[in-house]
């Protein structure tokens, strides 16, 4: 509503990160792979340019 695919696409992106991050189970990598967030250098980008935390640290962070 009102926002572009993208942009929808990207916090779609970003929610599904916050609530996988803090499962220890998987590499934040593996993760990123099997569970259609794209490549960990994308997700990665994408993730710290919106929450201003790298996956990593938002995963020690949640933990």
């Amino acid at each position: 509503m009102g926002q572009s695919t993208q942009l929808h696409s990207h916090q779609g992106l970003i929610i599904k990160g916050c609530n996988l991050l803090p499962d220890a189970w998987l590499t934040i990598n593996r993760m990123a792979l099997q569970r259609e967030l794209g490549y960990l250098q994308y997700f990665a980008r994408l993730f710290k340019s919106k929450t201003c935390l790298t996956p990593a640290t938002f995963r020690f962070s949640a933990q």
